[in-house]
């Protein structure tokens, strides 16, 4: 009976461990490139711990949770050496809370902006998990393991 009491306590641990972990503040890539200098470009290469070791790159806490990437032409013939390359943290995301992509103005220049609520989604990669889907599949197999050794 012991046994049984220590995988459910271990298991409550780590589902509050994975719930708060879910809830923490959300982090963005923050970082500004053209043409092929610079490390902000699409494809961006780097999972969080490159990031940290990228010279021109930084992971800043975001306490709105809305990241973006911003990119912009010098001109409209959208030469590669003209291309902006910008990663940040938003203030606040769309009115209707949605992820997004969507060529918009942006002091007077017209630019292609992503947004994307997570932490650390704006790098090229579109894959977020879903906090709620994470919990609940923590409770499940919680709930399975329960159920194994009950039985």
């Amino acid at each position: 009976m012991d046994n049984l009491k220590f995988v459910q306590i271990s298991l409550i641990f780590v589902v509050l461990i994975c719930i708060d972990a879910a809830f923490a503040l959300n982090r963005c890539y923050a970082c500004r490139s053209r043409g092929e200098l610079g490390s902000c470009k699409d494809p961006f290469l780097f999972n969080a711990t490159q990031a940290e070791q990228e010279r021109g790159i930084e992971l800043i806490p975001c306490a709105s949770g809305w990241c973006g990437k911003m990119i912009e032409a010098e001109n409209d013939v959208k030469e590669e050496y003209g291309v902006v390359h910008q990663r940040n943290c938003f203030q606040r995301g769309p009115s209707d809370s949605e992820d997004r992509c969507a060529y918009t103005k942006f002091k007077s220049r017209k630019v292609y902006m992503c947004f994307c609520k997570g932490d650390l989604c704006n790098s090229s990669s579109n894959v977020t998990v879903n906090k709620f889907v994470f919990i609940f599949s923590a409770i499940i197999a919680s709930m399975s393991f329960k159920c194994y050794f009950l039985i």
